[in-house]
């Protein structure tokens, strides 16, 4: 691994990169952690935001309830984080007009042949109006790998924690820039060739994204063969720890909790789902059974971590007690044992992410299959079919006010009321392929189309 520091980003005489972040602006800091949605899926990746009274009504093209709408250039499935008055979002802007990515539901491994130079970017963007602050190049040059057909060179969504904006972009490195768009540090993690398990040839590109907790920057990085995990100083880019894993490729980002227990830091992965310590990387335990490609992301409620994933022929939905220690794999046809509350088989989902709200786990499946269990129990409480065109959902459910909005691929976003008896409020059309999960704060909901990045409110 190689760190190159601020400055040799030509920051050397500015100043150190921990004053920096000592020194983060009021713009970056207004209104403080409080309703912010820092990374992937929001605080510590629940997907929920109560207290938003979004409208249950918007139209992206003709533009009710639409605040502002920002065209973010080039191809990117990341999905937008907020602190304070900026949205942060990233892009992967190719040299070739013609670059696209093809949703829908298919099976397909094909990578794309888009292999022309390309810009990696980080863009800070106001809240208020939409306009952009500022935007900066990552890194430029021709992709070290190929991607899935379906995905993009910008698939891992940043993280901010009011200082510093990280944000990963596999092969072409970890980069960290403080509020006001100065770089830091960056890192290089090596090459990182994920793709296709039992076809190594495949390469899918990565989607895992980075974390930040307590002065550390989290990163999950399981590969065809050095996978690992690490964390880095949120501060200088230095290697704190780093646990290596015995992974196969996986794209779900790591959750840490506070639990009664302690803090968790929980990974999903084919070869074991593993807890560990996020203040030294020591594994605290591990659990066999899931399937041999992982997307969804770990979340945490109830003093329980339930992890999904969706191959066949597993597809397994488990619950597990914070605290766990050692192997707790599931043995013969047991569902459960003293660390696993609960599990299900051939329930998990594929991409979307679960959502934990009200007690109750909701499963969103790739093509439309909506379910919701007891999260203490794990029993079934109902399992339907929600509206959808053909290309179904990748992006993840999330959740506010009693309600729960699910974006489609072909460009609506369904909200639903939570509970046991879910009606079905309204159909919303944004005009363009949705691929990313939305963020919530203050009144807003954030969406990232494949053109534009839109804010939804009541105008207020």
């Amino acid at each position: 691994m190689q760190l190159e520091t601020a400055s040799a980003r030509a920051m050397a005489a500015v100043m150190s990169a921990g004053v920096l972040i000592a020194c983060a602006s009021a713009a970056g800091q207004d209104a403080g952690g409080s309703g912010s949605w820092p990374s992937f899926r929001g605080p510590a990746a629940s997907g929920v935001a109560d207290g938003q009274d979004l409208p249950d009504r918007w139209n992206g093209e003709t533009g009710e309830n639409i605040l502002w709408r920002t065209p973010i250039p080039g191809l990117g499935h990341s999905s937008p984080v907020v602190w304070g008055g900026r949205v942060f979002v990233t892009s992967a802007v190719s040299s070739d007009p013609d670059a696209t990515f093809r949703p829908g539901l298919y099976g397909d491994g094909d990578a794309s042949t888009d292999r022309s130079l390309h810009r990696w970017m980080v863009y800070a963007i106001d809240r208020r109006d939409g306009a952009i602050l500022w935007e900066r190049i990552a890194h430029e040059g021709e992709p070290i790998d190929k991607r899935h057909v379906k995905s993009t060179y910008a698939s891992s969504t940043p993280a901010t924690d009011g200082r510093i904006v990280v944000a990963w972009f596999g092969s072409h490195g970890l980069h960290a820039y403080d509020v006001e768009g100065r770089p830091l540090w960056t890192v290089d993690v090596g090459r990182v060739d994920a793709g296709a398990y039992d076809i190594p040839s495949y390469e899918w590109g990565t989607a895992s994204s980075p974390v930040i907790w307590e002065d550390q920057v989290i990163l999950q990085v399981d590969t065809q063969d050095d996978s690992f995990i690490a964390a880095f100083d949120a501060a200088t880019g230095e290697t704190i720890w780093r646990t290596e894993r015995h992974e196969l490729p996986s794209w779900g980002t790591p959750t840490v909790a506070s639990t009664a227990e302690g803090p968790e830091l929980v990974t999903n992965a084919s070869n074991y789902i593993r807890g560990y310590d996020p203040r030294t990387g020591e594994e605290l335990w591990r659990l066999g059974g899931s399937s041999k490609i992982t997307a969804p992301t770990p979340v945490f409620g109830g003093d329980l971590f339930v992890v999904a994933s969706g191959r066949a022929p597993e597809r397994p939905l488990f619950a597990v007690r914070a605290g766990a220690r050692g192997d707790i794999t599931l043995t013969g046809r047991a569902t459960e044992n003293e660390a696993v509350a609960w599990s299900w088989t051939r329930r998990g989902p594929y991409m979307p992410t679960p959502l934990l709200y009200d007690d109750t786990v909701y499963v969103l499946e790739n093509s439309g299959i909506l379910d919701a269990y007891d999260l203490e129990t794990g029993e079934e409480i109902y399992r339907r079919r929600v509206p959808h065109l053909g290309s179904g959902y990748s992006a993840s459910p999330v959740a506010a006010d009693g309600k729960i909005y699910l974006s489609g691929e072909d460009g609506e976003i369904l909200v639903l009321t939570a509970g046991p008896e879910p009606e079905h409020l309204a159909t919303n059309s944004m005009g363009e392929w949705l691929m990313a999960t939305p963020a919530l704060s203050h009144g807003v909901m954030f969406v990232r189309g494949a053109r534009n990045l839109f804010a939804i409110g009541r105008g207020r």
